[in-house]
């Protein structure tokens, strides 16, 4: 028996895998297709749940080939009915997903790296720094893990993707394309491209490359209208791509007809949530082919800081508004996202593990 590692089926193409099937085990390319199917629109966990395979091919895929799904280790569901999945990988690193609802379906928020090195000031995530990059399987596995839940529980179905969860998207790219292409394929996931979102604080190289794959629309972390407090809030992200540099870079993303770029603006009460900082998003985004997404700053619960007063305070609902109003009244299309999950630290920018917590 060979002692070679057990090939990860989920961390393949299509093409990937038909190479599997056709050079590795010696089969028709036709099991393709069979496989593909039970690993990503049937969900199976394993080979045996595979019966349209032989006994034959069943044992030596189990010989040859593993299917490496992350572990729901803690499972914590909201007041609001968001529910956050702390996750460990093959290798026990531990990731954090969450599935937000949103009139009678499901969208998922998915991590792409174990930690982050971004270190944003609002951020949770960004104090664990950054581990590793995750794989395109474990990116996707998330989504094998939600959907198992979902049905085991009889909830609303999972419609939308966000890649907004730990990590900085763009800062693992190729997984990140590697898992966008799988998520594409037919016979797989079932949700379209169009309802996947890659939200990144802006890294030009890798919008380019974005833009020149094809596979997603952006979701920029902007936070800042100015490059000066972008410096304070965002440093590393600043440093990364000045604003004008940034927003010159967006002004060639490639989109269709009906696309736009989508600006988030988290507020923090009192540093960026006035309308004089309204009127100078305006004056940046006011021309541009986009739309703004504000999201109340949300302060990590007690247990994540460790007695440490949290950074911000959340913005007073008055300001909120007005930042919103003055935005539409300048005609930018303007959501303003309802905070959810918050009592279980599953709100924007609170991902930060909830290993040692009990499950429910």
């Amino acid at each position: 028996m060979s002692d070679a590692p057990k090939t990860d089926l989920l961390n393949l193409t299509r093409p990937e895998l038909e190479a599997f099937v056709t050079d590795e085990l010696r089969q028709p390319r036709f099991r393709t297709d069979q496989l593909w199917h039970w690993l990503w629109n049937r969900g199976a966990a394993g080979f045996a749940e595979m019966t349209n395979l032989s006994r034959e091919l069943q044992a030596l895929l189990g010989e040859r080939a593993a299917i490496v799904r992350p572990e729901p280790e803690v499972v914590r569901t909201s007041r609001d009915g968001t529910i956050k999945l702390l996750l460990r990988l093959g290798d026990g690193e531990k990731v954090e997903t969450v599935l937000i609802p949103m009139a009678g379906r499901y969208t998922q928020c998915l991590s792409t790296q174990v930690g982050c090195a971004m270190a944003c000031t609002f951020c949770s995530t960004g104090e664990l720094g950054l581990t590793r990059n995750m794989t395109a399987g474990e990116i996707l596995g998330q989504i094998l893990v939600a959907r198992a839940h979902i049905a085991a529980n009889g909830l609303e179905p999972l419609k939308n993707l966000v890649f907004m969860g730990m990590g900085e998207p763009l800062l693992n790219l190729p997984e990140l394309l590697r898992a966008l292409e799988i998520l594409g394929s037919p016979e797989g996931i079932s949700i379209s491209p169009r309802r996947s979102t890659v939200s990144s604080v802006g890294i030009p190289a890798g919008l380019k490359i974005l833009g020149d794959s094809g596979l997603g629309v952006p979701a920029i972390s902007l936070h800042a209208p100015t490059q000066e407090l972008r410096e304070r809030l965002m440093p590393k992200a600043a440093r990364i791509a000045p604003l004008d540099e940034l927003l010159g870079c967006l002004d060639r993303y490639p989109l269709k007809q009906r696309e736009r770029v989508t600006y988030e603006y988290i507020l923090l009460g009192g540093v960026n949530d006035t309308l004089q900082h309204a009127k100078q998003l305006v004056k940046i985004l006011g021309q541009r082919r986009c739309k703004v997404n504000l999201i109340g700053y949300n302060p990590p619960p007690p247990e994540a800081l460790g007695g440490r007063p949290a950074p911000y305070r959340a913005p007073l609902e008055s300001d909120v508004l007005a930042f919103e109003n003055y935005l539409r009244s300048k005609r930018i299309t303007t959501f303003l996202r309802r905070s959810m999950g918050q009592d279980i630290g599953a709100a924007c920018g609170q991902l930060k593990l909830l290993a040692g917590l009990p499950a429910e």
